[in-house]
């Protein structure tokens, strides 16, 4: 079962917030411009390093589907690092996935992002 929490988007840190905005929307530009120059990301087991990388899977992920996201839950798990809980349905296989973005901050720029299943 889904927890949801109270914490809205509003009081998410501005580049978690402004990231998550542009990744939604599919625009790698604006997204990799939140991303310190050796970030990292990490979806599905498999990791993404530095600016051509982190680039090209913002660019690239998921865009054989279509789908929708909402965000049905964030917190704060200290200054630098904060979850955003998203629901996404579409035409994946399963059709929903529930995802935790695990955001690690370092000098207002994201350096790491773990996406990952969202305990049931």
């Amino acid at each position: 079962m889904t927890q949801h929490t109270n914490l809205p988007s509003d009081l998410l840190p501005t580049t978690v917030r402004e990231f998550f905005a542009a990744h939604i929307a599919r625009d790698a530009d604006t997204a990799s411009s939140f991303l310190a120059e050796d970030a990292v990301i990490v979806d599905q087991d498999e990791t993404f390093r530095g600016r051509e990388e982190t680039y090209a899977f913002l660019r690239d992920a998921g865009s054989e589907f279509a789908y929708t996201t909402e965000q049905i839950g964030a917190h704060r798990v200290d200054d630098a690092h904060w979850v955003v809980t998203v629901r996404l349905e579409g035409t994946f296989p399963g059709g929903i996935a529930e995802l935790d973005y695990r955001f690690a901050l370092r000098d207002d720029l994201i350096a790491e992002l773990v996406i990952a299943n969202h305990p049931a």
